[in-house]
């Protein structure tokens, strides 16, 4: 099946037996069992449910995965996926990275006796220098949040294989419409479902999705001992969601597109992150391991004043924190997303009071764009 097919027939079989269209909400905590010592599929919600287990198979079909494990958050799946790993287990990590990843790491991973080095995952020799004994994996978002970094996860993926590390992908920004990690040599990829994939803002999830059986058996036991388990009605919710995603990544990226190019225009902006740009540092790389450059834009303005003009203003543009809805975000990373880096580190990186974020939505994009215009006006 071709992947807008997928999106919406990954996993009939698992449908009840009553030709249901959509998949039932199983709301149900427990299962009765068959008989003494009679396995059942089911047991117990915390393990699997039907309405989950048919939304992982599609999600797992999507990426070309061998199993996807459905998670109440982004983080939720981020953290379990950290269980696999044992102190004194040091990771090579993107320095660019949603700021609860980082607050995960440097606060809790750390306490926990793991070390970290940040780095442009981009530059695959750095990548290889800072590989030592007790190195056990490469964690990459690819393009990064919220700077638009592209890393080159064929180039990663021989460097883990070559020392034998795990190559985890956050796919959040570009989803499996997109960007496949899986093929391209990842081991497991993340998502924050409550993006992209639900893509209307209206219910949080989380995804891991690995590549082989060894990693979906230890993830696996990880995910019912923690129990950070996705709900029935939220998974049906994702998988919804899901039935539309190629049709809105491709009115979003066209939307984005524009609108980068009308940002580029103006001269109160002084610099455009926006990865489908030929001039972008990643473009090439892009390129090659992807087929669209996504819905996210960050850009920095003239000054503070300026920036929080412009969130005072925005009507069709909401200013509100997260991402990858049918409606147009605009984020201040300094306050929201990254609040927790250090000023002085957040600053280094470009992430200032006059640095915005947007993610793009489906609207018509001359009314996006009228929207910005008017908000530009102090």
């Amino acid at each position: 099946m071709e992947f807008e097919t997928l999106c919406l027939h990954a996993d009939d079989n698992k449908k009840d037996e009553w030709g249901t269209i959509t998949t039932p909400i199983c709301q149900s905590a427990t299962f009765v069992h068959k008989g003494v010592g009679v396995p059942s599929e089911y047991s117990y919600s915390r393990l699997s449910n039907p309405t989950r287990t048919h939304l992982e198979n599609t999600v797992a079909a999507l990426e070309g995965g061998f199993a996807a494990f459905a998670f109440s958050s982004g983080m939720s799946a981020i953290s379990t996926v950290m269980k696999l790993f044992k102190a004194p287990a040091h990771i090579i990590a993107s320095d660019d990275l949603y700021g609860g990843s980082l607050r995960l790491f440097r606060n809790v991973n750390a306490a926990d006796g793991f070390t970290f080095d940040f780095v442009d995952t981009g530059d695959a020799a750095k990548v290889k220098s800072l590989i030592r004994k007790e190195t056990v994996a490469i964690y990459c978002e690819t393009p990064s949040n919220p700077l638009m970094h592209v890393s080159d996860i064929a180039e990663l993926s021989e460097i883990a294989k070559q020392y034998g590390l795990l190559l985890i992908v956050d796919n959040t920004f570009l989803t499996p419409y997109y960007q496949r990690p899986l093929r391209l040599g990842a081991d497991i990829v993340i998502h924050s479902g409550t993006k992209y994939l639900g893509g209307h803002n209206d219910t949080l999830a989380g995804f891991a999705v690995v590549a082989n059986k060894e990693l979906a058996e230890k993830l696996g036991y990880l995910y019912k001992t923690f129990g950070a388990c996705l709900a029935p009605f939220d998974c049906f919710l994702i998988e919804r969601g899901i039935k539309t995603l190629p049709l809105r990544m491709d009115k979003i990226n066209a939307n984005a597109a524009e609108i980068a190019k009308w940002l580029r225009g103006r001269k109160e902006v002084k610099k455009v992150y926006f990865v489908g740009f030929e001039d972008h540092a990643g473009y090439a790389v892009s390129k090659k391991q992807s087929t669209g450059f996504g819905g996210m834009i960050s850009f920095e303005v003239e000054n503070r004043a300026l920036a929080e003009n412009i969130l005072r203003k925005v009507k069709v543009f909401q200013y509100a924190e997260s991402l990858g809805g049918v409606e147009s975000l605009i984020t201040y990373p300094m306050l929201q997303t990254h609040a927790d880096v250090p000023e002085e580190e957040r600053n280094a990186r470009g992430i200032t009071e006059a640095f915005l974020r947007m993610s793009v939505g489906i609207e018509n994009v001359n009314d996006l764009i009228e929207d910005l215009k008017q908000a530009f006006e102090l």
